[in-house]
């Protein structure tokens, strides 16, 4: 005996949740939150299938078919357009999404507001380093540790992949391990599935893959992963090497980002970590310009 369930049998699970989910969204908007006459006596409360239909520019059978979870092809413009008219949130979009077995699931750009009590954990996980990204490595918030920490991260584009792919290893927080490097690659692929066709992340891997040979090689390679916790080797020219055991967690309630948390592993990364923060913002920064203006001074120029 398994336990095992057919593809076909979750499809027709989904599309019957699909059909619920709509009536359910439909039902809670009425005429005149869309600009329509109230008309005749209603039986049902909201909108009816002939007017979510004609909003949305598709067919009153395409429609119905839909709500009664019938096997029919659903594209991206047609669901966006039916999600607009039922005035769904980004949450109840990217469901639609799912249920309605389109691979594509639109998440919120790197720009999309955080919530402020976000910024006051960060705070309070002083002294431990913590940031929180979006879904490319987009730096969206991080507390004073981490920018003590990993300062090349804040710089420019504030970006953390562009960091570590394109920036030199001397002056790399990250070291070039092959193990991250192909973990860091695996997410990215994972969140760009779920972007396909989003200008801004098809010029961030295409900038990637051309601008770095070894993103471009791991990239190729297809891996998807998920961010993992794992020890790393962080480099900082103001005390030296710090192993720290990075904590990466998932933020439900912000669904384009999520946070890592740096801890040191023992007395002696405790001991650099104080020492770096007890140090003033110029002490900690004089070390790594003086090793760009002595290396890299030229190509710079």
């Amino acid at each position: 005996m398994t336990d095992t369930v057919d593809a076909g049998t979750l499809r027709k699970a989904r599309r019957s949740e699909l059909g619920a989910f709509l009536k359910s969204r439909r039902a809670r908007i009425t005429p005149g939150d869309v600009g329509l006459p109230p008309g005749p006596r209603r039986r049902t409360p909201g909108l009816r299938r002939e007017e979510v239909a004609q909003l949305s520019g598709v067919g009153v059978t395409w429609y119905t078919w839909l709500e009664q979870g019938r096997n029919i092809n659903v594209s991206v413009q047609v669901l966006n357009a039916v999600a607009r008219t039922l005035s769904l949130d980004p949450a109840e979009k990217a469901h639609l999404y799912r249920l309605a077995d389109v691979p594509t699931v639109p998440t919120a750009h790197a720009d999309a507001t955080l919530p402020e009590e976000l910024q006051v954990i960060l705070d309070h996980l002083q002294p431990l380093p913590a940031v929180v990204l979006s879904t490319r490595y987009d730096v969206l918030a991080h507390n004073i540790s981490y920018e003590a920490l990993c300062p090349g991260f804040l710089l420019g584009e504030r970006n953390v992949a562009r960091r570590i792919f394109l920036t030199p290893e001397c002056c790399n927080a990250h070291r070039h391990n092959w193990d991250d490097l192909r973990r860091m690659v695996g997410y990215l692929r994972g969140a760009y599935a779920k972007n396909l066709g989003d200008p801004e992340w098809e010029r961030f891997i295409s900038e990637l893959c051309s601008e770095s040979e070894s993103f471009a090689a791991i990239w190729a390679r297809n891996d998807v992963a998920s961010p993992a916790s794992r020890t790393k080797q962080i480099r900082n020219l103001a005390v030296g090497e710090l192993e720290m055991f990075l904590t990466s967690m998932s933020l439900p309630s912000v669904p384009h980002a999520w946070m890592q948390v740096y801890t040191p592993t023992d007395d002696a990364a405790w001991g650099k970590l104080r020492e770096l923060l007890a140090m003033s913002e110029q002490e900690r920064h004089r070390p790594w310009n003086e090793h760009r203006e002595r290396f890299h001074a030229a190509a710079a120029g």
